[in-house]
């Protein structure tokens, strides 16, 4: 019988068989940035701890770090304290640090890839949720707490319990204007917030085939949002093509025993999964959320539902919550809903090929007077290739403010926020309530694509009618 990556590599990171039955697992790759690490740093000099492999932790600033001006001292005297507090603890502990000066400071899940951290086979964890982002590559990848960031600061291994494998298969051929961000939403629509509690999920067939390295990362990277702990994609040439070169991949003969290693890695052809989910390309749709959760979301043509459409009471509470929270009328059609921030950016729509997608379509075009339109890099290096390629200035001409790598409106730890009950176009991961800094901020999730359309029209658009798809 077959094994699926996840099964390899959990049983080849297996430290231990804890009495509450859980695994300790060997972390290969521990990346850190300024917000959950200060309190396990703090723990670990009561303790009178050292971090056991500081040549396994990777260090940037990416959550509160402003994106309009990045001179220290920032405006935010608590971000120039956790900032300075990195600056700090990295230093005494002897970790790797991608900081602002560097100019390989990003968000860490777009940093640790393009760095060539992040490779298959291993398992990562970071203190932040969308650490199944890595997964992309093969990696088995969990977001994790401040006490487990200790943990693995401390030992290099943490404790998880085991998980069941599903399978999710995309077959056949996205219609023109459908992106990877209308295929995890639309996995999550259909599977639910909760459906992968329990589970890792493995993406594949012939749509996850095809897709690009950062496409395949903005897919691993919501399966938080599904419930999963952790979503991969077996790796193939693409991602030994990726990885090639980079300043962490394996060199010369290193490099040839690597490849043979991930190619080993990978599901075998007779693995036995959990759960298998079988989904049909070309029912796809571009897809928007409508309430306060990713799994409510619907086809950018459909109506947002009645509470007469909840199939249990405890659905109809979930859609009235909604429903009240956004400001939106069952049975309205979504599109046409006005907004008044537009967001493209962030670790899950915040790479070179985002902009270089939009900037496709964007120039010659103009953001409405009535939105206000960003654009942030994930990374020092994105904005250093985009400005080579001259895509800011498609996005500046556009009315776009073109900002400074980090997480900005995703979560606004930071000065990018929402003010009172704006309503915000966004290529990020969660509508939550108040995830964009105002307490009645809303939030409605959509491709990079679908957020410029946003902008241009200053109403949810379709964007194969507003750019001809």
């Amino acid at each position: 019988m077959g094994k699926t990556l996840f099964a390899k590599v959990w049983e080849s990171h297996s430290v231990a068989t804890l009495s509450n039955g859980q695994t300790q697992l060997l972390i290969d790759t521990h990346l850190i940035h300024e917000v959950t690490s200060p309190q396990a740093f703090g723990m670990l000099r009561d303790l009178g701890l050292k971090v056991v492999y500081p040549q396994r932790t990777f260090a940037t600033v990416d959550h509160i770090v402003p994106t309009d001006s990045q001179v220290s001292p920032f405006s935010d005297p608590l971000a120039e304290e956790m900032i300075q507090e990195l600056n700090r603890n990295v230093k005494e502990f002897g970790v790797t640090y991608f900081n602002l000066a560097s100019g390989k400071q990003g968000i860490v899940h777009v940093v640790g890839p393009e760095q060539g951290i992040t490779q298959p086979g291993t398992t990562i964890a970071c203190g932040d949720s969308h650490t199944a982002t890595h997964g992309a590559f093969g990696a088995i990848a969990f977001g994790i707490g401040t006490t487990q960031v200790r943990d693995v600061l401390a030992t290099q291994t943490m404790a998880l319990s085991p998980m069941k494998v599903r399978r999710i298969n995309v077959d056949g051929k996205l219609s023109p204007g459908v992106y990877s961000k209308d295929v995890i939403l639309h996995i999550i629509r259909l599977l639910g917030a909760g459906g992968g509690k329990g589970y890792a999920y493995e993406y594949g067939g012939s749509v996850l085939d095809g897709f690009t390295m950062e496409e395949r990362m903005t897919v691993c990277n919501m399966s938080i949002e599904g419930g999963a702990r952790c979503g991969y994609v077996n790796p193939d040439e693409k991602t030994f093509e990726y990885l090639k070169g980079r300043p962490y991949s394996p060199k010369d003969e290193a490099w040839d025993k690597a490849v043979a290693a991930w190619r080993a890695v990978a599901s075998d052809a007779d693995a036995v999964y959990d759960d298998v989910v079988n989904i049909k390309a070309e029912e796809v749709p571009p897809t928007v959320t409508w309430g306060v959760s990713p799994d409510q979301a619907i086809s950018v043509t459909d109506t947002v539902p009645t509470l007469e459409s909840a199939s249990s009471e405890a659905h109809r509470e979930s859609i009235k919550e909604a429903l009240e929270y956004m400001k939106l009328e069952g049975g309205a059609p979504i599109k046409g809903t006005k907004i008044d921030v537009a967001f493209i950016g962030s670790c899950t729509n915040g790479r070179l090929s985002d902009f270089r997608e939009v900037a496709k379509f964007l120039k010659g075009k103009k953001v409405s007077n009535q939105v206000k339109a960003i654009a942030v890099p994930g990374s020092q290096i994105v904005d250093v290739l985009a400005r080579k390629e001259g895509l800011d200035l498609i996005f500046t001409e556009a009315g776009f403010e073109w900002r400074a790598a980090g997480c900005s409106m995703c979560l606004a730890m930071n000065p990018d926020k929402l003010i009172g009950d704006q309503l915000c176009a966004s290529s990020s991961n969660r509508n939550f309530k108040g995830r964009q800094g105002s307490p009645t901020g809303r939030t409605i999730l959509m491709s990079p694509l679908m957020v410029a359309a946003a902008a241009i029209t200053g109403t949810v658009s379709d964007a194969r009618e507003v750019f001809g798809l």
